[in-house]
């Protein structure tokens, strides 16, 4: 057993480094801790079958080379600019929803009935921008990420809420009530990713 870990930290420290990967990128890649990346470099502890998994994929070596293979670095395909490119994936995602948004606000300009209320397709945009960050933040992202993201869908609800109660409902008064709730939401955002990290930091 002691071999194995041996083995199995040399090949991550290596494969790592030639990735010109860090610990922190590495663990929000693996949604764990950077502590538990610094265990497995160190041989003190084995990484479960399914990261195993993860990272052979990362790394574009078989699990077997991973785990018994020597000069891995050799054989290792890693898969470059990883971050880069989900970052550029996320970001087209996100300008087609603004494009989406920028077609629809011309399309309703255009039509007399709707031309007044066009400007709200804006309004709404933050919404959708917001699911679709969380969404890859769940995929590829850390727990500050989709704290963010989640942050983002709450207060874009809020905002579509008031403005839409602005513009149609003016005379309304107690639409104060919807910052005292996205605010207690606020904080369950917050304790939720604060006590998945203080998990995080266990395993």
């Amino acid at each position: 057993m002691d071999e194995l870990k041996t083995t199995i930290a040399k090949n991550l420290t290596e494969l790592r480094t030639q990735a010109h990967l860090t610990q922190l990128q590495l663990a929000e890649m693996l949604n764990y801790s950077d502590k538990a990346v610094s265990k497995w470099e160190r041989g003190e502890a084995i990484p479960d079958l399914r990261v195993l998994i993860q990272l052979s994929e990362i790394y574009g070596i078989s699990l077997d080379t991973l785990v018994k293979g020597t000069g891995v670095t050799a054989e290792a395909k890693p898969k470059k600019h990883i971050i880069s490119r989900r970052a550029f994936i996320t970001a087209l995602s996100v300008i087609l929803v603004w494009f989406i948004a920028t077609g629809l606000y011309a399309l309703l300009y255009f039509i007399p009935v709707t031309s007044g209320y066009a400007w709200l397709t804006f309004v709404v945009a933050p919404l959708p921008t917001g699911i679709v960050l969380t969404v890859f933040s769940s995929l590829w992202g850390s727990r500050i990420t989709g704290a963010l993201s989640s942050s983002l869908i709450l207060w874009a609800c809020v905002i579509i809420v008031r403005v839409y109660v602005w513009a149609f409902a003016p005379s309304y008064k107690p639409i104060f009530v919807i910052y005292i709730v996205a605010a207690v939401f606020e904080i369950l955002i917050i304790v939720w990713f604060i006590y998945r990290w203080y998990m995080s930091r266990k395993k």
